[in-house]
């Protein structure tokens, strides 16, 4: 069976430090990949590639089998099929939330006002934000803005999800119900690449977990393989680490 996403050999640098070094993944439809690691590691590099925003060096990305790296690929029209989110909400401060959201639909995907605006409040009901609709962003707290952030990018309706560590600019109170929503876009069969410092969430969530250091996928497994046996030493080095901080 074709992956979904196949990121084959894939190399990137800048100037003459090299962030990604052959790296290799396969996610299959409806898998949740964890990409866990240091920062520097390349996790948000390589989240960048697949969306196109960066180009890769060496290698190929395949999207159900289509080489979307290809010279002669549109990126606008790729990424009209994925969604991503990055730690800052990057919301239009001067636009409703509602206008937020229904921008891309409109303007990318020609889908008229009221269909917009009815898909547009459909989610938000579904991650409880329906009465935030009309209020701009300024006024919503920051788990409200990324979740508004995660629903527009939803608004598209993506084959793929790639959240870059969403949570991190976050207080710790307000992680929590960005966590959940994820959690549910999980059970709703949405195929994620999620890079994240949240362990106890990537055990939970995740179907495989990537330990990315210094631009090398160094061990992958399952949560509780990664988390509970990990083989390599500069893995286990890691995951020390965060227990002995109290994050795992």
């Amino acid at each position: 069976m074709t992956a979904k996403l196949s990121i084959q050999s894939v190399r990137k640098s800048f100037d003459d430090k090299t962030v990604l070094r052959d790296v290799d993944l396969e996610v299959a439809a409806h898998e949740v990949v964890c990409l866990i690691g240091s920062s520097g590691s390349g996790k948000s590099t390589l989240l960048k590639c697949i969306n196109l925003l960066v180009p890769i060096d060496a290698g190929g990305i395949l999207l159900d089998g289509e080489d979307i790296t290809a010279a002669d690929v549109n990126p606008n029209l790729v990424r009209q099929t994925m969604g991503i989110v990055f730690q800052a909400f990057n919301l239009f401060p001067h636009m409703r939330v509602i206008d937020n959201i229904t921008l891309g639909p409109r303007k990318v995907h020609g889908v008229p006002r009221d269909e917009a605006e009815e898909r547009a409040r459909d989610l938000l009901s579904q991650f409880d934000l329906l009465d935030k609709a009309e209020a701009y962003p300024g006024l919503l707290s920051g788990g409200q803005q990324q979740r508004v952030a995660i629903v527009r990018a939803l608004a598209v309706e993506p084959e793929l999800m790639l959240l870059d560590e969403v949570t991190s600019a976050l207080d710790p109170e307000l992680v929590a119900e960005v966590l959940n929503v994820i959690k549910d876009l999980k059970g709703g069969g949405m195929t994620m690449v999620i890079a994240t410092h949240e362990m106890g969430f990537a055990r939970d969530v995740a179907d495989t977990v990537c330990f990315l250091d210094d631009g090398v996928i160094l061990e992958r497994a399952a949560p509780k393989d990664l988390f509970g046996n990990p083989r390599q030493p500069r893995t286990q080095q890691f995951l020390q680490r965060i227990i002995d901080a109290g994050r795992l």
